[in-house]
């Protein structure tokens, strides 16, 4: 099936590309959380204009990621949530959750669509995750979740 990503998708492509994927991947996961649009010759006219936004909101250079990324190493991020006796969470720590947490903490705005968890955060205690600045660029994020 022939889809136009609306968000940048690791591994896949990033927004205003068309691509070529599997039926099921593109029906039962990339549309539904509207990270895709089916390509139709109409929408072949919303890819310039997914393109203009892109560049807009990206970073321009791999000198501005580097100096980004630095600056996110740098950040001791603290995250205060809600937690049981076992120190297991009500819930979980969401990519908006870490990005607030982030700017909390004086380090730079970062996109919540750019932030990779590996696996779901449901513990307290120290994690790691990833932050995608641009396509040569990513920054690993050291987060100490805590209860409130």
């Amino acid at each position: 099936m022939k889809i136009i990503l609306t968000h940048e998708v690791s591994g896949l492509g990033a927004a205003g590309d068309v691509v070529d994927v599997k039926d099921g991947y593109a029906r039962n996961y990339l549309i539904p959380r509207n990270f895709a649009i089916r390509w139709t010759k109409g929408g072949e006219k919303d890819v310039e204009q997914i393109r203009r936004a892109r560049k807009i909101h990206e970073i321009q250079t791999i000198e501005q990621a580097n100096e980004i990324r630095a600056r996110l190493e740098g950040v001791k991020v603290r995250l205060a949530v809600r937690s049981g006796d076992a120190g297991r969470l009500f819930g979980s720590v969401t990519p908006a959750d870490i990005a607030s947490a982030i700017k909390a903490s004086g380090g730079p705005e970062v996109d919540k669509r750019r932030i990779e968890l590996g696996s779901p955060i449901k513990t307290l205690g120290a994690h790691e995750t990833s932050v995608r600045l641009h396509p040569e660029v990513a920054a690993k994020v050291n987060i100490e979740v805590v209860a409130a």
